[in-house]
């Protein structure tokens, strides 16, 4: 997509890590290197998702894997519209998609998750759907893909603190080392870590965005 999304005013991009302050506010402590970014935000947090360009803005709130779907709504929706920009929370069920291949294999991600790779048909050991190898599955649904594309991504921070003191122990680390290992390593430097993917899914709408269910909870 063509058109660049401009920082809100006051020069806070509104991509990166919240602010230490914010984060505090809602207990999420531990973020690692990749907050160098942060800007001081208000205790209500930054302007997320700030100021969204084209006509037409739609949420996908991506709240369960479902088979690599709500990656395909988004194409979607992007695809027929010259004038659009997406966001799309990763929450709940929905986490792993943010998460970056080493933390999928040093946390089993796939195995806990039971998400299995199409390409060796075993539990992912990657993250099946950033850079997937070319002829599997949609190529402009991939993670990758839908960056470049300037789609805003948000990630819940209250899941991220659940799910990875869940997986700490396939690692064997603390949930405090899991919490820090999986903040810094998102799927692309402009994920943004929410305080809840709920609030984030009323920020977005707030700012314009329709919204699309991403997934099923019949899982």
């Amino acid at each position: 997509m063509s058109d660049s999304n401009p920082s809100p005013a006051g020069g806070t991009p509104r991509r990166g890590f919240f602010g230490i302050a914010a984060l505090s506010a809602f207990g999420l402590f531990g973020l690692a290197a990749t907050t160098a970014r942060a800007q001081p935000a208000p205790s209500d947090g930054p302007d997320w998702p700030g100021m969204l360009k084209g006509r037409h803005k739609q949420l996908f709130d991506v709240y369960t894997i479902n088979e690599g779907f709500p990656l395909g709504f988004v194409n979607n929706f992007l695809t027929p519209n010259q004038s659009a920009t997406a966001v799309m929370i990763f929450r709940h069920q929905g986490l792993p998609y943010a998460l970056n291949s080493m933390i999928w294999a040093k946390y089993k991600v796939g195995e806990t998750f039971k998400i299995m790779d199409p390409e060796t048909k075993a539990p992912a050991v990657k993250n099946p759907w950033f850079e997937p190898k070319a002829g599997v599955g949609n190529p402009q649904a991939a993670l990758d893909k839908l960056a470049a594309r300037d789609v805003v991504i948000g990630a819940c921070g209250v899941a991220m603190r659940g799910q990875s003191g869940r997986l700490s122990k396939n690692a064997g680390v603390t949930p405090e080392e899991a919490f820090k290992e999986f903040s810094s390593n998102l799927i692309v430097p402009g994920v943004t870590i929410l305080p809840s993917g709920t609030w984030g899914v009323n920020r977005a709408q707030e700012a314009g965005c329709t919204y699309c269910a991403g997934g099923s909870f019949d899982v």
